[in-house]
């Protein structure tokens, strides 16, 4: 038996109907759906067709236990869980709402993803600066983040696992970031999209201020449902953006226009919850806590770098330079890479043509496999690369 072959990874296939046609490795960009999610998805619509909101009450009560669910994997309490439409509206909550005064800046890397780079640099004209910190060969510096931090740096905000080259944050290194920057009276915000779901996260350990991911990656939901995480303590720090009716203390009680936010993170909600992507995520997290994802553990996370670490070598093999780390500890699912003397962008739409879905990012491909992925899958795409080679 190899290393990617798994009772996990076997399980895991059999809710994976892509699985039985495709060699799907772009779970960095938008994942596939299992199955549980599917029916969750499906029965929504066919109640919302032949019932209207008569269910509205059972899919309100669902929501609920959702967010109890999603609080749990995180290790944060229910009330600091609002659910998001993308991991940008988590972010703009934070750029939007924070106490600026013209002359502070934010920290963030200069690798980011687009999504926490814009909402930063839109405060230019509230005179508040962004500083990027260089990072290179997709490998970010330490103590080059924290030195770049200075006293009129309110906010840190950094992705958990990098969206190009993989890289990841260790537990150790996101507690040394977030002791350092309290200790000097900054907070900080974990852009944790290309993280969570995989590997175990511990909000209210770790002392994280903000968090946001959406589902639609490594958690296997579907576009349009995430959440954001707002440690309680901060609750009225931030000035909600977005409000509506669902922002206030009693949000059923239309005859008394009071304007009482609710105590909770889900003030940030605004109005009707998106509900068939808030019932497919839950199914999805369902899916995923049952398969052992907690926060403290997670079986798919050994399984996903035991593929990645086979990919790696594999792809080596067959003449691919790796971009990122080369070492387990920073590894995650993510592999960027690129052949000396192929045309990238061809080789991609070879693969699609032979069904073997990836990303080209940064001018490189990118494979982003999840937990139910196998050796064959693997074949398919060394397959192809070695004829492009040939």
């Amino acid at each position: 038996m190899n290393s990617i072959d798994s009772p996990v990874n076997r399980h895991m296939r059999k809710l994976m109907p892509v699985s039985n046609s495709l060699a799907y490795f772009d779970h960095a960009a938008v994942a596939p759906l299992p199955q549980p999610t599917h029916q969750a998805i499906s029965q929504w619509l066919d109640e919302a067709t032949t019932q209207g909101d008569l269910c509205w009450p059972r899919w309100a009560k669902r929501v609920e236990a959702i967010r109890r669910s999603a609080a749990k994997l995180i290790g944060a309490d229910s009330d600091e869980i609002a659910f998001v439409p993308n991991t940008s509206a988590g972010v703009n909550y934070v750029a939007e709402g924070f106490p600026w005064v013209a002359g502070d800046n934010i920290v963030t890397l200069g690798n980011e993803f687009p999504a926490n780079l814009y909402p930063w640099m839109n405060l230019k004209t509230r005179g508040v600066e962004t500083l990027t910190v260089p990072v290179n060969h997709g490998i970010p510096n330490l103590q080059r983040i924290l030195d770049t931090c200075n006293d009129r740096t309110k906010l840190l905000s950094i992705s958990w696992v990098s969206f190009s080259s993989g890289y990841r944050f260790t537990t150790r290194e996101l507690e040394t970031i977030i002791q350092q920057a309290h200790d000097r009276g900054i907070l900080v915000m974990l852009d944790a999209i290309q993280g969570l779901g995989v590997f175990p996260l511990n909000v209210e350990s770790l002392g994280i201020d903000f968090m946001a991911a959406d589902g639609h990656k490594w958690m296997l939901g579907p576009e349009g449902a995430g959440i954001f995480y707002l440690r309680k303590e901060h609750l009225n720090l931030l000035r909600p953006v977005m409000v509506g009716w669902h922002s206030v203390a009693n949000p059923f009680d239309f005859s008394n226009i009071h304007w009482e936010p609710r105590l909770q993170a889900a003030r940030y909600e605004g109005g009707t919850q998106n509900m068939a992507g808030v019932l497919g995520y839950g199914a999805s997290l369902e899916m995923l806590q049952q398969l052992g994802v907690s926060k403290d553990t997670s079986p798919i996370a050994e399984q996903i770098l035991s593929f990645t670490r086979a990919a790696q070598q594999q792809l080596i093999a067959v003449g691919a330079e790796i971009f990122g780390p080369s070492d387990s500890e920073h590894q995650s699912g993510i592999t960027s890479f690129a052949i000396p003397g192929i045309d990238l962008g061809l080789l991609r739409q070879q693969c699609l043509d032979a069904g073997i879905i990836l990303s080209h990012r940064d001018g490189r491909l990118r494979i982003s496999p999840h937990a139910y992925n196998k050796q064959d899958d693997l074949d398919r795409l060394l397959t192809v690369i070695e004829r492009a080679r040939a």
